[in-house]
Parts: structure tokens; sequence; C-alpha cells
């Protein structure tokens, strides 16, 4: 599992992406992207990172999926 820096760093740099390139998925975003909860337990924070990071991946793939089959 990646340590928790590598999996902010990934995070931000998504969502950085999301917002300047696809501001149509970023506005639909139902939470704050930036906004983690954080626990006492540091193992539950990476794999709550790490399965943030995934969700938003899968929402880009398919976000891009679906623009394909449009045009």
């Amino acid at each position: 599992m990646k340590d928790k820096q590598t999996l902010l760093t990934e995070i931000s740099q998504l969502t950085t992406n999301i917002k300047a390139n696809y501001p149509e998925l970023y506005r639909s975003l139902d939470e704050n992207p930036m906004t983690l909860t954080t626990s006492k337990e540091p193992n539950a924070d990476k794999l709550a990172m790490q399965e943030y990071l995934e969700s938003l991946k899968q929402l880009l793939k398919h976000h891009i999926d679906t623009q394909k089959k449009t045009l």
C-alpha cells in the first residue's frame, strides 16, 4: 500500500486534473474532494484515501468513456 503522502499527492493531482479539464465532472462531485476523514488507526486512513483515489479514477474513466460514446 502507498504511504499517506503519496496518496494525498495523487488525489490532489487527480482532482486538479478533473477541475481543469472536466469542470462538469468536478461540479458533480458530492463532496469536497480535499476533505478526508481521519482516524486514530493509520491504516484505516490510508485505506480510506486509497479507496477515495480509486473511486475518483473510476469516476473519471467512466466520464471519459461516456463522452467518447456521445461523440
